[in-house]
């Protein structure tokens, strides 16, 4: 299969409306989409992917109109934090309707609906004129991908297309929220803080790790983000090799092998996955990651480090 290198949406949007498994660019990482109404279309991610039928994926939306085609009720909570936040980095979980296939749910009866705020994937949707159904474009546990360049890598002659667009500016996938309960529960912390979620729902919460159940959101029960190298969390540089990587805020009192000196919090979190891959592409063995603060971005970066850092 020849995969094809696009910066057209209409020509994207041709590619995934006649069956192929399109590649796309959001502000968090980029996508893995297929037409989410139909199975056997969506069945192509999974086999892509190599992902477990049992993680559900997320409906990528143009407009509202598409959120009331999937969703069976819509909660006020629901609809305040739409309100706020979308378009953007955020996923609502919400009760789904008769029309999403089980494929899409991983079988639960919810569904999670996101509609990214990136120009270049607002033109696509809409081009598309269908929801579309689609995780993160990576293999099923390694970093995401962050740019058109690192789904090559994972993908070419696996997919039918790939839309081209820059690098990803959160670097992190988006906030989960699920709402199909009595109080929101964030259920994957991203670029969108709990602090923001709940200076509009103040009762949202954050939640417990699900990973012996039915997973509502994605990146919960399986091993994710992880390169190939070890990760290893350090809050400072007292007993670290230098012959290895290192990414964090701090200036490291010498140079390590590899290394990436972030300018905040944010570079920090946009850099992650894309150094992650350099490593491994150089082959080293350990990448030292330095902890910061889980408030904000923090909580999310140090999520995805964490869940990175269990073999």
């Amino acid at each position: 299969m020849e995969t094809k290198l696009t910066k057209s949406p209409k020509l994207a949007a041709q590619v995934l409306l006649k069956g192929g498994v399109v590649a796309f660019p959001t502000e968090t990482v980029y996508g893995l989409g297929a037409s989410l109404f139909d199975e056997a279309y969506v069945q192509k991610i999974f086999l892509a992917k190599g992902r477990p039928s049992d993680n559900p994926l997320i409906a990528h939306v143009a407009n509202f109109h598409e959120i009331e085609l999937l969703a069976k009720t819509i909660p006020r909570t629901a609809e305040q934090l739409m309100e706020a936040f979308f378009p953007g980095a955020l996923t609502i979980i919400l009760p789904k309707s008769k029309y999403v296939p089980d494929i899409v749910s991983a079988g639960l009866s919810t569904i999670g609906i996101r509609m990214p705020s990136l120009k270049l994937t607002q033109m696509f949707l809409k081009e598309c004129g269908t929801p579309v159904a689609a995780p993160s474009a990576n293999l099923s546990g390694k970093p995401s991908s962050t740019s058109w360049k690192a789904v090559r890598e994972d993908f070419d002659g696996k997919i039918e297309c790939i839309l081209k667009g820059d690098e990803s500016e959160f670097g992190l996938e988006s906030t989960v929220v699920d709402c199909s309960v009595a109080h929101p529960v964030v259920l994957r912390t991203g670029a969108i803080s709990i602090e923001e979620l709940q200076r509009v729902v103040p009762e949202t919460r954050l939640g417990i790790s699900e990973s012996h159940h039915a997973p509502k959101s994605p990146g919960m029960k399986y091993r994710h983000y992880a390169p190939e190298a070890t990760v290893k969390l350090i809050d400072d540089f007292s007993d670290v090799d230098y012959a290895h990587a290192f990414i964090g805020i701090s200036q490291p009192p010498k140079p390590f092998a590899h290394q990436k000196i972030c300018k905040g919090l944010s570079d920090y979190a946009r850099s992650l996955y894309a150094f992650f891959r350099e490593c491994d592409a150089h082959g080293l063995k350990t990448i030292y990651c330095q902890s910061v603060p889980k408030q904000g971005i923090g909580l999310a970066l140090m999520d995805r480090i964490e869940k990175a850092s269990k073999k």
